[in-house]
């Protein structure tokens, strides 16, 4: 019903930037919210960032409020996670997820992409 596709990650030194990306397809127009998730090896996945559709309000997790921005883009159907100065604990795998109708459950999620940040 609903593919969510992430990109963008990669290796980036400590204080650099990334924006990951995070295509939607299929059935997406009643969707409420959009978050992205990280996941770091051997830990539990941490939520990172949300985005309501109404109004764009965003929720952010005190390890990266102030550095970390999360937008949508409607016509391209399309979540992005611009991340600035970057710290070695950043290091994870990211996930967008999708929650289609007001709630705590997020419905849908992506493959993920992976995020390293080192000298």
């Amino acid at each position: 019903q609903v593919l969510l596709l992430e990109s963008g990650g990669g290796l980036v030194q400590v204080g650099g930037s990334l924006r990951l990306s995070c295509a939607a397809s299929g059935s997406t127009l009643s969707s409420y919210a959009m978050a992205w998730f990280r996941q770091a090896p051997g830990k539990e996945r941490e939520f990172v960032a949300r985005i309501r559709w109404s109004g764009g309000s965003t929720d952010y997790a005190d390890s990266v409020k102030g550095r970390f921005t999360i937008s949508g883009d409607n016509a391209k159907n399309t979540l992005y996670l611009q991340m600035n100065s970057l710290k070695p604990e950043d290091t994870a795998v990211y996930y967008c997820a999708l929650m289609l109708r007001s709630g705590t459950l997020w419905n849908y999620w992506g493959q993920g992409t992976q995020v390293t940040v080192s000298l």
